[in-house]
């Protein structure tokens, strides 16, 4: 192999000689560009290749950030390319946010929906142009849909009518959309992800309507029937309602619990119960109000008020007088012509009388206050009632120890909260709550005994327990007392005797000794030679170099001695 290698490059090297200057120029510059298009093939390859979530370019700057922004909350890294179209890593990210978008209305206007969905296709007649793009357009849709979280498979039926010449014999776009929602989902009760998948359907297909599109799920079940969801949202509605009355009487509750155990303490006021009625129903009225006018302001400062008011002001007013005096004639026509006098008339001719007579007409103003609103919820009724209990005190003798029952229990006495403390505690609970009488708001206050017998019976047997163990601490230190001054007592006698033992033995070794060295002073005096035995020499010894010791080191020796003398 090694051979084969130097044969090519003799070879190589000869071909390299053979050549001319322009030959071998040419040769490097074939070489460079083989090499720099290698690496431009492989940086080509190498770059990743994005997908437009829509293809028409934004250019609107405040839709193109609000559809960033709601990229960048799903987790999705998004680029926007010079000629304004936002692109993504994949195409199944393009048709995830695709789907998100065009649910949330967050694709502009100027923007056509057919370019989401744009296929290029080859083709050779019209007709198979529009089968290949009703494909098409069907497989987009149904991507989108299954872009959309909580669904794991769509079946899509999408009928497009023959196109008729008078748009009144024209049948309408219909489609059917069957979802099979993933294990777990809320696809089939989210009425937003439904909504969406209708409007995805209505952006996606021309000329489809509301009520020409149906969502069922995998059970035949309608989706999209809104109009019968209306005894669900009602309920749902109702739910809400009872939540924020619970909500409401929780908050009160708590205000009311807070402010009476923090004087009556926790123990006492264990518990309140509060109702509210609210009537969440709302009505428009009409309301007409006649208010009196006012003369004159109430003078500020004054303790009473001087305001003055009218119900009626005048507004116009008219009269006349009349007066006659003198007599009646009742004319009869020509003469020999019967007139035309009523009866009862004819007898009241040529009298002489006299009339006076009085008309006026007066005109007031109406002060009137029109009203038209709607009645929002408010509250009916409110229910207050709380127990609150009294105080128990220990009853003691007077030794001030506690009372002992026959029964072996504690005597207590039970102290109730006086009447004027109770109507004290009512008024705060009305001021909290804002209590009105003419809706017939109801707060109790009473003072009935807790049952403490459990509670009292703990206190009894720690009582007795604390005295129990009181007795047995004592007994216990008194028998530790009178053995701890038996072992002095013994501990002082057994010294005194191993006193007077070395007391005894000390004399009885001075002694011996006395007579020992009274012994060798009379030999020396007649000369005789004394032998002294070995034990004796040694115990000599070790007393001169305890007394040599001694006087080198006598804090030491006085130490020692201190301390023989403590062990003593």
């Amino acid at each position: 192999m090694n051979e084969f290698l130097k044969k090519i490059f003799t070879k190589a090297a000869g071909f390299w000689a053979d050549w001319s200057m322009r030959q071998r120029g040419i040769f490097l510059a074939v070489v460079a560009v083989i090499i720099v298009g290698i690496v431009m093939l492989f940086r080509v390859s190498a770059s990743p290749v994005l997908a437009s979530v829509i293809d028409a370019p934004i250019r609107d700057e405040a839709a193109l950030d609000r559809i960033l922004v709601r990229l960048n909350e799903e987790g999705v890294t998004a680029s926007v390319t010079p000629t304004g179209v936002v692109q993504v890593a994949d195409s199944a990210t393009a048709r995830r946010m695709r789907a998100i978008l065009i649910r949330e209305d967050l694709i502009p206007g100027n923007v056509d929906p057919w370019q989401v969905f744009d296929k290029e296709r080859w083709t050779i007649t019209d007709f198979e142009r529009g089968v290949n793009f009703q494909r098409a357009q069907r497989q987009m849709i149904i991507e989108h849909i299954k872009a959309v979280e909580g669904v794991d498979n769509v079946s899509l039926n999408i009928v497009w009518p023959k196109e008729e010449v008078f748009r009144s014999d024209q049948n309408p776009t219909s489609a059917s959309v069957v979802i099979i929602p993933t294990p777990g989902s809320d696809i089939t009760q989210n009425r937003k992800k439904i909504e969406g998948i209708q409007k995805l359907l209505k952006l996606s297909i021309e000329g489809l309507k509301d009520e020409n599109i149906t969502i069922t799920d995998n059970y035949g079940l309608v989706l999209n029937d809104f109009e019968g969801m209306k005894d669900f949202d009602k309920q749902s509605l109702t739910e809400r309602q009872q939540k924020f009355n619970l909500d409401m009487e929780k908050r009160y509750r708590t205000l009311i619990l807070t402010a009476l155990q923090g004087t009556f303490s926790a123990d006492r006021v264990r518990d309140l119960n509060i109702k509210f009625d609210i009537g969440f129903n709302q009505e428009a009225y009409t309301r007409t109000d006649y208010l009196p006018t006012m003369i004159k302001e109430r003078t500020p400062g004054l303790p009473y008020d001087d305001s003055e008011r009218t119900m009626t002001v005048p507004r116009s007013e008219s009269s006349s007088d009349t007066k006659w005096r003198g007599t009646g004639y009742n004319p009869e026509g020509p003469s020999g012509v019967e007139g035309q006098t009523p009866p009862a008339f004819k007898d009241m001719s040529n009298l002489y009388g006299e009339m006076n007579q009085n008309t006026g007409t007066k005109n007031y103003e109406i002060g009137e206050l029109n009203t038209q609103g709607e009645k929002s919820p408010k509250i009916d009724r409110v229910t207050v009632s709380v127990n609150i209990d009294g105080t128990w005190k220990m009853k003691y003798d007077e030794n001030g120890n506690p009372i002992v029952l026959p029964d072996k229990t504690l005597e207590r006495e039970y102290t109730p909260i006086p009447a004027e403390n109770l109507r004290r505690v009512e008024a705060l609970i009305r001021d909290a709550i804002g209590y009105n009488s003419a809706r017939g708001d109801s707060v109790t206050v009473i003072n009935e005994q807790f049952d403490r017998r459990e509670e009292f019976r703990i206190e009894d047997a720690a009582y007795f327990r604390k005295k129990q163990i009181q007795t047995t601490i004592v007994v216990f230190l008194s028998g530790l007392t009178l053995l701890l001054f038996g072992f002095i007592l013994f501990r002082m006698i057994s010294r005194e005797m191993e006193r007077r033992r070395r007391l005894a033995e000390e004399e009885r070794a001075r002694r011996e000794q006395m007579l020992r060295e009274s012994a060798m002073a009379e030999a020396e005096a007649e000369g005789m030679e004394v032998s002294i035995s070995l034990e004796e020499r040694n115990r000599m010894e070790l007393m001169e170099s305890v007394i040599n010791m001694a006087k080198e080191h006598p804090d030491d020796a006085a130490q020692l001695i201190r301390t023989w003398l403590l062990e003593e």
